[in-house]
């Protein structure tokens, strides 16, 4: 016999395994127009999946707080089907870092 897990361990759970994945919304035919939006519920969290006037789909997480900003979320298109990742640690924007060219001295054997 086993015990259901509590609360804590729960939300855990979710936060570890769940959500650091991608997951399908919806096709891209539900918001075909500039304008229109879908809102969804992911594991708990209320999530606007909207196209914008460049034609491009973009997902928000909807914040509970007062005065609070959308947040973004990571949202991909593939194969005509929306995914969004609700991984915090996969949010921030980060620059890839060009390789610094190093130069290197060789002497030729023969000097």
């Amino acid at each position: 016999m086993t015990t259901p897990p509590d609360d804590r361990s729960f939300r855990r759970e979710m936060a570890t395994a769940y959500r650091s994945g991608w997951h399908f919304i919806d096709l891209v035919t539900a918001i075909p127009h500039p304008g229109d939006s879908l809102m969804v519920t992911v594991f708990g969290e209320p999530v606007v999946v909207t196209r914008d006037e460049d034609e491009d789909v973009r997902a928000y997480r909807c914040l509970r707080r007062p005065r609070g900003a959308p947040q973004p979320v990571r949202c991909a298109v593939r194969y005509g089907m929306i995914f969004v990742n609700l991984d915090q640690r996969d949010h921030r924007l980060v620059e890839p870092e060009a390789p610094t060219p190093r130069t290197i001295s060789a002497t030729p054997r023969s000097a």
